[in-house]
């Protein structure tokens, strides 16, 4: 340190004390910074030495596979009530944290037709129960004039039981770990036929998108015919493809009178 004199030595104290310093612990200064490298260099000279014990790496923890668990327990499932238990049990889907409700299922367990929605809205989220808002009611309208009903004929699932945020579509990998579920669903139900809904059914069961282009033409999915059709919702937004969707009905309805 350079030269300093008296007065500039008595400053310096006094702004030390009133910054709290109260003690002098050594005659010289000490970088704190060079102790810290030493250490460090210490160290590495100690792990490089042959013979000398290290502290063992915390183990890794084993990566959870959220389709292969969602397989198991979709498989220990006996009944349909066992399902719902097991889905509700399932912690690996972000969905599950914003939902309100689980939406398992509606309708007669054991119908002939099984509908595969794609996933619930709000309505469905807040009632528990799939198809409730208007594109249900609407889904009603068309069930009634082919002779259907949920309340008898058909039983009506989804390939997601919980509510995406915004509506938004299901992604690829939330799909994917609720598949074993859906399949496992159908099985149980074991319908004669499957309605698939929308694009996010198709994907799931057919592996393929474009629903405008699939609707209407019989397909096999789940090891039984499977019909694609219009989603109720688009109906609502698109009025003018009713029509198709009218003759999708009727093709369903011709084919469970086949089936007799």
């Amino acid at each position: 340190m350079d030269h300093m004199d008296w007065y500039a030595a008595k400053a310096l104290l006094e702004w030390q004390m009133e910054m709290g310093v109260d003690a002098a612990l050594c005659d010289a200064p000490v970088d704190r910074f060079a102790a810290e490298a030493d250490l460090r260099a210490q160290h590495a000279e100690r792990v490089r030495q042959p013979g000398v014990a290290t502290a063992a790496p915390a183990p890794k923890v084993a990566e959870v596979d959220p389709v292969a668990e969602a397989r198991a327990l979709a498989a220990a499932a006996q009944d349909l009530d066992g399902l719902r238990a097991a889905m509700a049990g399932f912690e690996h889907c972000q969905l599950k944290k914003g939902a309100r409700n689980l939406v398992f299922a509606d309708g007669a367990p054991g119908a002939r037709v099984m509908l595969v929605g794609e996933a619930p809205g709000r309505d469905e989220d807040l009632q528990g129960k799939p198809f409730v808002g208007r594109a249900g009611q609407l889904l009603d309208r068309m069930l009634a004039a082919v002779s259907l009903s949920r309340a008898d004929t058909v039983y009506i699932t989804n390939v997601l039981p919980w509510r995406p945020p915004q509506n938004r579509d299901p992604k690829p990998d939330e799909i994917a770990m609720l598949m074993p579920f859906l399949q496992r669903h159908i099985a149980l139900v074991n319908p004669d036929l499957l309605v698939i809904m929308g694009n996010t059914s198709a994907q799931a069961l057919l592996g393929r998108r474009g629903i405008t282009r699939l609707r209407g033409q019989w397909q096999e999915a789940a090891g039984r015919p499977a019909l694609p059709m219009l989603h109720p919702a688009y109906l609502l937004r698109t009025p003018h493809a009713k029509r198709e969707a009218w003759g999708d009905w009727l093709a369903l309805k011709a084919r469970l009178r086949a089936l007799k």
